[in-house]
């Protein structure tokens, strides 16, 4: 029995997985069917997910009255209201693999065994009615329950579907005594059901493979007492032990312990991250080694895993442009395919004084080439194993559209901060001078940076605590706002600052000039350390580049980027020395927000379609403007995923190319699809002229189409970060 799941969501939609719609053209009534109720405001059906997705009026539809219209258009519904159901639905989903509980097989086992009896019967002579009443067994045991579906399509629909025009064409080869070719024909469409099932069940849960990522439940810390939770009961707050080897059932900042975990699931990446106390780890990801106690910040249901699934079934449900070209198509494909069936049954004869019952044979034949069941589903399974692919390699893309748009970029634009540097300083240089060690300066600079806001103290504290150097106590500090610091360290008094600085202090730095120009052309900050009479030192700190970034820059113009930009609110040396480092084409310093939704409207105007590359919160004017918005590094965050069209969940640069090879790959084989399903269709439809149209062979290439179009687009689900 086919069943739909109904999962309500707040106000005003609805999401309807349904389950057991084999044929693409049928899920595309069903969606036709639902959109003409009263209150429904939009209703788009995903069909390799078999999902529907309804918005409707507030007050006017309810669940209850999506679930009776999916009743009357042939398949039976439940509600569901959480993730833990889903869960199940996955688990039965998986079945379907095994041959045995396909909902097909029984069809397909009873239309074999009724036409294999048939034709026994004929060779070994049996007499009239035996073969003819094993054949009309299995057409009645292979076209009840489609015929069935087709004419509650039709009467609640006003749709012919493919089951209504198997029937008609059944039915029709029935009465003109081809009983032999009707069973044929009964048989094959079965077969075809059962493969497309078994082919779709792969893609289905390929998709939703995510949702077993998440464990059922968690060994949480109680008081003195630690007890198994099940995950939905856990709340922001608990301690969660995870021991080596087990997957974190929560989003949670470690508590204590150290350890490696995998987050391949969530960010794609593929070595196991270092974690210890104080860092962010996922729900989904794998503990490695240690023992791991992991204080949850989020609920399950708001874990970083469920919202990369919600959003996911979300882009299923958002068509590409090639969809709805395909879709419009379709609408006008199937009533010219009738209209021509019903002209060729009739005017052979009229015309031509032909033989009527040779021409009616071939519009039954028409018929069943009718439904344009493989262009229909020529897009959507791409995208949606597309889609699949680049989650599983950590990348979210927000839809077919999106998916698109990535294989149509000429303008990759960045940020600099963050996105092809780390966005935090790290000490590059300690140079002493006049008799003072690098230890005895860098001990020095720790004191004074360790209460100032200047940019490098981060960086300064941090290499001194690294290199065990104790940060000593200062009295007197004052900072000196826009030039440095100072303050006594063992009853001396000791600066840090600009070169300014130390003129207006009157301390001498012609020593460091040709070190400290070397700096400021590579786009490094330069502090000075001195007492009250003499240079000490320099420190030179720079936004370290990410390692990835230059070949990253080379991988996208490998995939034929045009033109490479950087757009940063850092100033001129600092964007020129980054420039030159990552091989972008092009850069603009000391932009703000505005300058850089100018600069990107600019390069629209002058190349075309632009992505602009950022955090997804800072970068939000620019990436809104842009043809497709880039957020990076955003596992973990709440804004950067709904802002950006495409997310990348780690920080890794080399996932744009992926990204932009993975789409134009997917237009590829839609276009692939397309062709193939115009040519075979085309194909058959010519053998009509000279009158070699046969039933069997219509009822193969209709259903050998979908087939060979479902498993070329399947082949998008092996596409891996690693292929790029």
């Amino acid at each position: 029995m086919n069943q739909a799941v109904v999962r309500a969501n707040p106000a005003s939609s609805y999401k309807l997985d349904v389950i057991g719609v084999d044929c693409p053209d049928c899920a595309l009534k069903i969606e036709k069917a639902v959109k003409r109720m009263p209150g429904v405001v939009d209703a788009v059906m995903a069909f390799p997910d078999g999902r529907l997705n309804v918005a409707v009026e507030e007050g006017k539809t309810g669940a209850q009255d999506l679930v009776e219209k999916v009743r009357k258009l042939g398949y039976e519904s439940q509600m569901s209201r959480d993730l833990s159901v889903l869960k199940k639905e996955k688990s039965r989903s998986d079945q379907n693999l095994v041959v045995m509980n396909n909902p097909h097989i029984y069809q397909l086992a009873i239309t074999l065994l009724s036409l294999l009896s048939g034709i026994g019967a004929q060779i070994y002579g049996l007499a009239y009615p035996l073969p003819q009443m094993l054949y009309m067994a299995g057409i009645v045991a292979g076209a009840f329950q489609p015929a069935k579906n087709g004419i509650m399509m039709l009467f609640n629909a006003r749709e012919l579907d493919m089951n209504a025009l198997m029937s008609l064409a059944v039915v029709g080869a029935v009465a003109i005594g081809e009983l032999e070719e009707a069973a044929v024909v009964v048989f094959l469409f079965s077969l075809g059901n059962f493969l497309q099932s078994y082919t779709l069940a792969k893609t289905r849960i390929s998709i939703k493979s995510l949702m077993g990522i998440n464990p059922s439940q968690a060994l949480v810390r109680k008081g003195e007492f630690e007890i198994f939770f099940p995950v939905e009961e856990i709340v922001v707050g608990d301690i969660v032990l995870v021991r080596p080897g087990e997957r974190i059932p929560v989003d949670g900042l470690v508590e204590a312990g150290s350890s490696h975990v995998n987050q391949a699931p969530i960010t794609g990446e593929s070595l196991p991250v270092s974690k210890a106390m104080g860092d962010e780890v996922f729900a989904g990801s794998v503990n490695a080694s240690g023992l791991l106690e992991i204080r949850a910040t989020r609920r399950f249901q708001d874990n970083t895993i469920n919202r990369i699934i919600a959003m996911i079934e979300d882009a299923q449900g958002k068509k590409a442009p090639y969809q709805e070209l395909v879709d419009r198509f379709a609408r006008h494909y199937t009533p010219a395919v009738l209209a021509a069936a019903i002209l060729i049954a009739v005017l052979p004869s009229l015309l031509f004084n032909a033989p009527f019952e040779k021409w009616f044979y071939q519009s039954l034949g028409l018929l069943l080439v009718a439904c344009p069941c493989a262009l229909v589903i020529s897009t959507p399974v791409s995208v949606v194993s597309a889609l699949g692919s680049a989650a599983r390699s950590g990348v979210l893309i927000k839809g077919g559209a999106c998916l698109e748009k990535a294989g149509k970029l000429d303008v990759v634009t960045f940020d600099k901060t963050g996105t092809l540097t780390y966005g935090k300083l790290k000490v590059m240089e300690i140079q002493p001078f006049n008799g003072c060690s690098q230890s005895a300066l860098l001990r020095i600079a720790a004191g004074l940076e360790f209460r100032s806001e200047h940019p490098v103290s981060k960086a300064v504290v941090s290499l001194a605590r690294h290199a065990e150097i104790g940060i000593p106590k200062i009295v007197d500090f004052t900072a000196v706002p826009g030039k440095g610091a100072t303050g006594i360290i063992d009853g001396r008094q000791y600066y840090i600052g600009s070169c300014n600085f130390m003129e207006e202090l009157g301390v001498d730095a012609h020593a460091a000039e040709s070190l400290i120009k070397k700096h400021h052309e590579l786009g490094h900050i330069v502090a000075l350390v001195s007492d009250t009479d003499k240079l000490l030192g320099i420190l030179a700190a720079s936004d370290e580049l990410r390692p990835e970034s230059q070949r990253a820059i080379e991988k996208l113009k490998r995939a034929g980027i045009r033109k490479t930009v950087m757009l940063t609110g850092d100033n001129e040396e600092t964007a020129r020395a980054v420039a030159a480092q990552t091989g972008v084409d092009e850069y603009q310093a000391n932009m703000l927000p505005a300058g850089k939704l100018e600069a990107i409207n600019a390069l629209m105007k002058k190349y075309g379609n632009t992505a602009m590359v950022g955090d997804g919160i800072n970068d939000a004017p620019a990436m809104a403007a842009s043809t497709l918005g880039i957020a990076m590094g955003v596992a973990g965050t709440d804004a950067a995923l709904e802002t950006a069209d495409i997310a990348l969940m780690a920080d890794d640069l080399n996932k744009l190319s992926y990204t932009i090879w993975l789409s134009r790959k997917t237009v590829r084989i839609i276009k692939q699809n397309i062709t193939l399903a115009l040519l075979i269709k085309g194909a058959i439809l010519l053998l009509v002229i000279p009158g070699y149209l046969t039933l069997w062979l219509a009822i193969v290439g209709d259903m050998g189409s979908s087939l060979l179009v479902t498993l070329n687009g399947m082949r998008l689900l092996r596409m891996t970060h690693s292929g790029s």
